[in-house]
């Protein structure tokens, strides 16, 4: 799943969130997202055009932190 602009994606089904990482490693959490939405950003060639055309601007959103750097410390 090579994207410049997500890092990594996580769907949780229970509280309707699809949870992002971004390249920049700041995470945020998108509520209320369908499930049928989170099939169709896992389907997409481009994960990046596809948050922006149906995900950013669409569903309230938290920002919930950063993702620590990889690696040693």
């Amino acid at each position: 799943m090579p994207s410049t602009v997500i890092r990594s994606y996580h769907y949780d089904r229970r509280r309707r969130a699809l949870d992002i990482v971004f390249q920049s490693r700041r995470r945020y959490s998108y509520l209320g997202v369908p499930e049928k939405t989170y099939d169709a950003m896992k389907a997409a060639s481009s994960k990046g055009a596809f948050f922006n055309r149906h995900i950013r601007d669409h569903f309230t959103f938290e920002r919930t932190g950063e993702e620590p750097p990889s690696g040693p410390s």
